[in-house]
């Protein structure tokens, strides 16, 4: 994603998201720029293209809830 892309999820700043991506190493990038306010619940390779080297990647992201003081 485009870092304004990022910035602006980061902004709405839904409660959680649902992130879909052929390509890991740039999801990992963009998981690091969201980790202040998100935490990864759930991550789920998908081989949608059998015999490929090509692989989906679906994580789900919720946000971390501030602490009260």
């Amino acid at each position: 994603m485009h870092p304004d892309v990022v910035q602006v999820i980061l902004n709405a700043a839904p409660k959680r998201i649902v992130y879909v991506s052929c390509n890991p190493p740039t999801q990992a990038r963009d998981l690091a720029l969201m980790e202040s306010q998100y935490k990864i619940s759930v991550v789920q390779p998908v081989d949608m293209f059998p015999h490929t080297p090509h692989v989906e990647n679906v994580v789900l992201l919720e946000r971390i809830e501030e602490k009260m003081a």
